[in-house]
């Protein structure tokens, strides 16, 4: 059995960048919620898109947000996963609005419209790997 291998910052932004679907981590008054998202990384920060009445959208400005992406391959037994932790925060700012829109995505795949920009600046962003080739990562 491998042991998990700690990621570095640089290694684990890079990850992050190669996938545009992942999981927000919300706490509700009824407990945690995780809910799918499309996503890009914008200035150090996971930008994704929603509705302003969705779980996500009531309360992802209000407290912290996990947001996790990751990569299995089930054969080896290998993969890797990628945690960021931060403040949510709405994009408000038509400056801003514009920056996020011309860069790629993110571009939800559910139908129906998500106007509403979350911003998510990590103050963490961390990443495991684990399997056969588990090796350190500069």
């Amino acid at each position: 059995m491998s042991m998990p291998i700690e990621l570095p910052y640089e290694t684990c932004l890079e990850l992050l960048s190669t996938r545009e679907v992942g999981r927000v981590a919300v706490c509700t008054v009824d407990g945690p919620r995780i809910v799918p998202v499309n996503f890009s990384v914008v200035d150090e920060s996971v930008v994704f898109r929603t509705t302003p009445y969705s779980v996500v959208g009531m309360h992802s400005w209000s407290g912290r947000l996990a947001f996790e992406v990751d990569d299995v391959d089930v054969e080896r037994r290998a993969g890797w996963s990628v945690i960021a932790t931060g403040r949510g925060k709405v994009v408000e700012d038509s400056a801003e609005l514009r920056r996020i829109e011309s860069a790629p995505g993110p571009t939800p795949w559910a139908s129906g419209q998500r106007w509403l920009y979350v911003r998510l600046a990590w103050d963490e962003l961390t990443g495991r790997r684990l399997g056969p080739a588990a090796t350190p990562v500069d």
